[in-house]
């Protein structure tokens, strides 16, 4: 472990320690409040192109395994900003330490950095790219590093972590104790729908934008069977296949550069029951031929409060987004159902005549609260209620 550097592109530096892997990384420096589930957040394809940086000051004292994960292929952040790293994890579950699971995957990772100041910093002048390094450790040298380097805005990241084969999915939500299973049962017994699985199974195609396992496994508990595609996958084929709804998912970056989702989106509106989270929104909202605008310093963590205008529950959230869809741009086709109550930015919309809702933050969490996953039974209401 060495001296490394986290400089932002307005040249403010801040001097931390290495404990991941050496070397450079250069992305958006973001930061997450969740107290926990940082491998959640490592591994969910909405961070690819950010540095985060993690506000709860000790991280790592749970370690890594392998079933906390969100992509199948390892973390897709550029680099990890904590305050304290803990490398001697004591966890059952734990199989080996953060700094470990970081370094095998070339994630560079820098402690010992003032995370409350760094936070403090983006939350009052706004998200911006910055750089960390290990082996380059001038200031100035750096600086005109991230300074060529472009905007996460200017790329297409959906292209690098969607998947490249169109795949199916029969996992459901994680039950690791017996107890947890009878629990569940029962919960489901009493809830405001039935258990789907006693009925036919609707069957929902997902836009692959940089989806989390965790949306799937929702699906599954909530009665779909789940077929993936890549986000490139035309709306014809899609259509063909006859499902009986399309769920686009969250992922990473401007939703503007995903010009082909967009266009899709377009061609699917009004011919299945949709349902957008995250970046799935914001395409659906430009699909419908609104606006989409960059908050300061986005929304990153899972104790978001968000409102559903429709029964007046507040609900606690998970959230991991740039941007927002500027409801009064799409001129009445939709109406708002859920408002952040931290910024009052929309966090929600559904059409006024079709079958399409769409929400910004993240019902099904992974890390985060589970008031939202509600959402998923709707969509299966949804589609019983067209037919």
């Amino acid at each position: 472990m060495g001296k490394a550097l986290l400089v932002l592109a307005d040249g403010t530096v801040f001097e931390g320690m290495s404990f991941g892997s050496e070397g450079e990384a250069i992305g958006e420096v973001v930061f997450n409040t969740s107290m926990t589930g940082y491998q959640e957040i490592l591994t969910d394809p909405s961070y690819k192109g950010q540095i985060v940086t993690m506000t709860y000051t000790q991280i790592g004292n749970y370690g890594v395994n392998a079933e906390d994960i969100e992509s199948s292929d390892g973390p897709k952040v550029e680099g990890f900003v904590v305050r304290e790293y803990l490398d001697f994890p004591s966890n059952w579950r734990s199989q080996m330490s953060l700094g470990q699971y970081l370094r095998e995957n070339n994630i560079v990772g820098i402690e010992d950095i003032d995370t409350r100041a760094l936070t403090r910093y983006l939350r009052n002048n706004g998200a911006q790219m910055g750089i960390i390094s290990t082996v380059d450790l001038n200031p100035e040298s750096l600086l005109e590093k991230v300074k060529k380097h472009p905007a996460i805005s200017t790329f297409d990241l959906v292209k690098d972590v969607t998947t490249k084969e169109k795949y199916s999915w029969n996992e459901g939500c994680w039950k690791i104790r017996a107890e947890e299973q009878k629990s569940r049962r029962s919960e489901e017994k009493t809830s405001e729908l039935p258990n789907f699985r006693a009925f036919e199974l609707k069957w929902v195609v997902v836009y692959d934008f940089g989806v989390k396992f965790n949306i799937l496994r929702n699906l599954v508990e909530a009665g779909f069977n789940v077929s993936v595609v890549p986000a490139q996958t035309p709306a014809e084929a899609v259509l063909e296949r006859n499902p009986d709804g399309i769920l686009l998912s969250n992922g990473p970056g401007d939703p503007e550069t995903v010009t082909y989702g967009i266009e899709n989106t377009k061609k699917l509106i009004g011919k299945r029951p949709i349902f957008g989270i995250c970046l799935g929104h914001q395409i659906l909202g430009l699909a419908l031929g609104g606006r989409t605008y960059k908050l300061k310093f986005g929304h990153h963590g899972g104790n978001h409060p968000v409102k559903d205008l429709k029964t007046g529950r507040v609900e606690i959230t998970s959230q991991n987004h740039n941007y927002c869809v500027d409801i009064n741009s799409l001129k009445g086709q939709v109406k708002l159902t859920h408002r952040n109550l931290f910024d009052g930015s929309e966090e929600g919309m559904e059409h006024v005549e079709l079958p399409v809702f769409s929400v910004q933050h993240h019902p099904e969490a992974g890390p985060g609260p589970n008031d939202s996953t509600h959402l998923f039974k709707r969509f299966r209401k949804m589609m019983e209620e067209k037919c």
